[in-house]
């Protein structure tokens, strides 16, 4: 069975990056948006099984969308990405509502499985 995600990044690159990645492994990619505010809105619209968030965006901490999340798009869960290291914000990201935290370079269709089957 095939899940959604909503990719929220502001490089461009990691998205489509990212969008092959997750397709590549049975993920639909219904969405992307380059900043927190643009992709909080998405995923209200859209309703994805998941929200790829990146930690550091132009408008919002993705950190401060997690939270928003919990109450705004309850259905969702949040899964964090960033280039630095599971030890810098892993725990962040579960104290701000999200399911856990992904490194940008370890991101994959099986990763986003296996985070969320755990």
């Amino acid at each position: 069975m095939s899940r959604s995600v909503l990719i929220v990044d502001d490089h461009e690159r990691f998205r489509s990056v990212a969008r092959r990645a997750l397709e590549v492994d049975g993920w639909d990619v219904v969405g992307e948006a380059a900043d927190g505010l643009s992709g909080l809105a998405e995923a209200g619209r859209l309703t994805p099984d998941v929200l790829l968030l990146d930690v550091m965006l132009p408008d919002v901490s993705g950190l401060e969308i997690a939270r928003r999340m919990r109450t705004e798009v309850p259905g969702t869960d949040v899964v964090l990405v960033s280039t630095h290291e599971e030890e810098d914000y892993a725990g962040l990201a579960l104290e701000h509502g999200a399911r856990g935290f992904i490194p940008k370079a370890e991101l994959s269709g099986d990763a986003l499985d296996a985070l969320l089957t755990e």
